[in-house]
């Protein structure tokens, strides 16, 4: 990958603001300080972070201060964006049990040590410690209008669904984490450009400076659904590289292109044609790019010939253990798209569950300990 500005700036970049000439000519002139917000509402970042991770890499790699920023502050009251209901909350505890295994997960991209390591910070430094009286003043400077336009909100209204005061605050308090760091760039998916213009607009009123704001295209197929989701679990980084070499097997042709794009380093030239030609084998080429970048080309090897031997060559191997509940039903729901009794009765009547190589269409099928059972194409487990 050819490390330039303009490259940094324009791959898997949606947009700029106020403009990417402008935050071009700040990285030629100087080295700035940039971060990105994780809030740890899992225990383990995924595929969706690991996009905003490959952005901060490639800055640090021109020598810029990268800072990953744990929201343990902001994810106790719950990011409100594209939630058509509130979220739950979580506490202190939770959410720094989750992060606890990020600093592991975020050195599989970032250099931690050496001369210009990542900082990892917690919002929570600061954001414990502001006052009633604080947060007054803070909110003064952001109008109802502004928070209440978003929307989520008005489609609640419209609905008649509550709107509590706490997610109104969320994208302040995300906000303020630009102020006290004194940043020049934020970096989010796009679907967080809201939260992160809001941080734009506090950085210009408390400190009359300008902040950039850059955007990342979000790994979505045509329908508008984000990639990455395998019997309803996300992509995790703390998965099994060959259970994540079969995800990404699984991603649409659609997105392929894009994927490349935002989740490796290779060069595109003459990539989407390519792929035109051969899916497959791109699809393929991707897996194992990814799989190699997060834990090396040896490990990538054994999990590219473990799927052709399991899935390509129809050899599967039923390694996952899976608990026998009373029913059928009961027992393949958690690896359902939705996770649901209704979805796992959906499969069966559709024909798609097979127990010891038949197909069982009959809700009433009584299994046992032992049997072999595979759930749609993909997954293969042992009842326990």
């Amino acid at each position: 990958m050819n490390l330039t500005i303009d490259e940094i700036l324009t791959r898997g970049v949606q947009q700029v603001l106020p403009d990417k000439k402008g935050l071009a000519q700040l990285m030629a002139k100087r080295k700035i300080k940039l971060y990105q917000g994780f809030d740890p509402s899992a225990p383990s970042l995924h595929l969706g972070n690991f996009v905003g991770l490959m952005k901060l890499r490639q800055f640090q790699k021109l020598g810029h201060e990268v800072i990953f920023l744990v929201g343990d502050f902001t994810g106790m009251i719950g990011d409100p964006t594209d939630k058509l209901a509130t979220r739950k909350q979580l506490t202190r505890e939770e959410v720094l049990k989750n992060a606890r295994a990020w600093k592991k997960q975020i050195a599989m991209l970032l250099e931690t040590t050496g001369t210009n390591p990542v900082k990892i910070i917690f919002n929570s430094k600061w954001s414990d410690k502001i006052s009633f009286k604080d947060l007054i003043e803070i909110t003064s400077k952001v109008t109802y209008q502004q928070l209440i336009e978003r929307d989520m909100f008005q489609e609640r209204l419209k609905k008649k669904e509550p709107i509590f005061l706490h997610e109104l605050l969320y994208p302040i308090a995300q906000g303020y984490d630009s102020v006290v760091m004194d940043v020049d760039l934020e970096i989010g998916g796009n679907d967080q450009l809201f939260n992160m213009m809001i941080g734009r607009t506090l950085i210009k009123v408390f400190k009359n400076k300008e902040k950039h704001v850059l955007t990342t295209k979000l790994l979505i197929d045509s329908e508008g659904k984000k990639v990455g989701k395998t019997t309803g679990n996300a992509l995790f980084l703390d998965s099994k590289p060959e259970d994540f070499y079969a995800g990404i097997m699984s991603f649409p042709d659609e997105v392929i292109y894009l994927s490349f794009e935002l989740l490796t380093e290779i060069d595109l030239t003459g990539v989407e044609s390519k792929i035109k030609n051969d899916p497959m084998l791109w699809k393929k080429k991707l897996a194992y790019e990814v799989v190699k970048l997060l834990w090396g080309e040896k490990i990538a090897l054994k999990s590219a010939n473990k799927f052709d031997k399991t899935f390509s060559k129809k050899e599967p191997e039923f390694s996952l253990e899976i608990k026998l509940f009373k029913s059928l039903s009961e027992t393949i729901a958690p690896y359902t798209s939705l996770k649901s009794l209704s979805d796992a009765k959906r499969l069966i009547q559709q024909g798609a569950i097979k127990i010891n190589g038949d197909v069982v269409t009959d809700l009433n099928y009584k299994i046992k300990k032992g049997d072999k059972v595979k759930i749609g194409k993909k997954i293969f487990g042992t009842l326990i």
